[in-house]
């Protein structure tokens, strides 16, 4: 059988940016009707050459092809013209625009072609309901900026599936799905598939993700091909993460060295008052739904996102009415605003790294003393703060070129290190993560758990919200429970702590 012609087809592609070289001569090629894995670690290059391909950045040199023809800036572009849709790590939505209006803009690609209202309600049910046709039905006038990022995830998702594209790019576009969401995904995606051919280029740190959908992969290792075009069957689990130059022992639990010499606390010794408060549990309660959160445990939600985001909610400050009882020592704890909860000792990491973590247009520096800065209450830099800045960078192996660098200058699993940072030398009583890994590499999930393994064995009680179930198990004893609608169903204490048991519990598969 004659093997089928490329759709695209990258050879020796090279982008640098400044003195950084990013892509080294990197080859990739991608047959219609298939789903191509593309593999690296955080920094490989994966991300800079999606953006190649969309348009959002232009190659220093190579050649791109897409369909025989040359890509480049005296042709039109396949993305101009719909014929590739992309779904960003960072959601590349319009916040003061309604999910109708995401969804269907795109299509309008003839200049002064009619815009109604009613057509895009209809179009963005349509390409909703693939996913989630409850959420179509109620979300399609609702403004993009007041929605969740788990429900931002699924409007992207659906703008690009319902696009009419022959190549569909996905930067880790199951990050903040639930395991059903992404199921009704990939049954979406081998539909596309087998009725148009569609190819798909699919990003993901997840290994049975990619082992359920991917047929082929690539990997890239600094900036080049380190694999090319082997398929999933003919190469292991352990053989990926060896080429990608991650190597972590099976039996590894995540003390990979990251952190060390970083002394918390490391301005002041607590006083004995202090202690004595950090000693306290906070027990929360919801009907007869009852956890106590002490110092020292890691407390893990698992569930559709609804519940866990009510109860994070409740726990920062950032809702001002909760169903859920929050008490230390008997008295109610309720903070007014995110920033009295940060002063009262609560650190809050957001999984939408892009609107709620990083500070975008600020350096590098202020990233890091950003959390110092709101509980000091200060807003002026001061000459330490630069000495105590590298030093983190220095402990957590954070490559920047200087501390005035800009974020982008980092890869995402770099900016997630730099979100947890944040709170390293604060010892927070509590510390919440939203979705800490998402989008990150096996080695960089590594260094987050000896992190947070590390603020915990020195006193700091930990609530930890992840979608996967295989890391609520590495990481916790102790995991509160959702059901589809939200509600908490119970608490499971180890040893009962298992993927099978965590399904059950929260109806949805692991």
């Amino acid at each position: 059988m004659a093997q089928q012609p490329h759709l695209l087809h990258a050879r020796s592609i090279v982008k640098s940016f400044g003195p950084t070289n990013v892509l080294k001569g990197f080859d990739l090629s991608i047959a219609p009707g298939e789903v191509h894995a593309f593999l690296g670690g955080n920094g490989a290059g994966k991300s800079t050459f999606i953006k190649i391909i969309s348009g959002q950045h232009e190659r220093d040199s190579g050649t791109l092809e897409f369909d025989g023809r040359e890509m480049g800036a005296s042709s039109a572009s396949p993305v101009d013209s719909g014929m590739i849709a992309v779904v960003n790590q960072e959601l590349a939505l319009l916040p003061h625009l309604s999910v109708a209006e995401n969804i269907a803009m795109p299509r309008l690609h003839r200049a002064m072609r009619t815009y109604s209202e009613r057509t895009s309600k209809a179009v963005a049910i349509e390409a909703l309901s693939l996913i989630d046709p409850h959420f179509a039905r109620e979300s399609v006038g609702r403004l993009v900026g007041h929605l969740t990022l788990h429900e931002r995830q699924l409007v992207e998702i659906a703008r690009s599936l319902g696009s009419g594209a022959r190549l569909l790019l996905l930067d880790e576009p199951t990050a903040n799905l639930t395991a059903a969401e992404t199921a009704r995904l990939f049954a979406v995606l081998r539909k596309l598939i087998a009725d148009t051919q569609l190819a798909v280029l699919f990003v993901s740190h997840r290994m049975r993700e990619i082992r359920q959908i991917a047929d082929v992969c690539t990997i890239i290792r600094d900036g080049k091909t380190a694999v090319d075009r082997v398929p999933l069957s003919d190469i292991t689990d352990r053989e990926i993460v060896e080429f990608m130059g991650q190597s972590v022992a099976p039996d590894e639990r995540g003390d990979s060295g990251a952190g060390e010499g970083i002394h918390l606390n490391a301005d002041s010794e607590p006083s004995s008052e202090e202690t004595a408060v950090h000693a306290e549990a906070i027990t929360i309660r919801h009907d007869d739904i009852e956890v106590e959160v002490g110092p020292g445990s890691i407390i893990g939600l698992a569930g559709a996102p609804t519940g866990p985001a009510a109860l994070i909610e409740a726990l920062t400050g950032l809702a001002m009415r909760t169903a859920w009882d929050i008490r230390r020592n008997g008295t109610t704890i309720r903070y007014r605003c995110p920033s009295a909860a940060a002063r009262a000792g609560v650190g809050y990491i957001s999984g939408d790294r892009a609107n709620k973590g990083i500070l975008a247009t600020l350096p590098i520096i202020d990233n890091l003393m950003a959390a110092r800065r709101i509980v000091e209450r200060r807003s002026v830099a001061r000459s330490e703060e630069l000495v105590h800045g590298a030093s983190l960078l220095h402990a957590l192996k954070i490559r920047a070129g200087s501390l005035w660098d800009l974020p982008s200058t980092l890869s995402g699993g770099t900016q997630q290190k730099i979100l947890v940072a944040r709170w390293l030398a604060l010892k927070p009583k509590l510390l919440i993560l939203e979705e800490p890994t998402r989008g990150v590499d096996i080695r960089t999930k590594r260094e987050i758990y000896t992190l947070i393994r590390k603020l915990a064995a020195q006193g700091t009680a930990v609530v930890w919200w992840s979608t996967e179930y295989v890391e609520l198990v590495e990481l916790c004893d102790t995991v509160l429970a959702f059901d589809l609608s939200g509600r908490p169903t119970g608490v499971l204490h180890h040893p009962e702590v298992d993927e099978t048991n965590l399904a059950n519990a929260t109806g949805m598969a692991a």
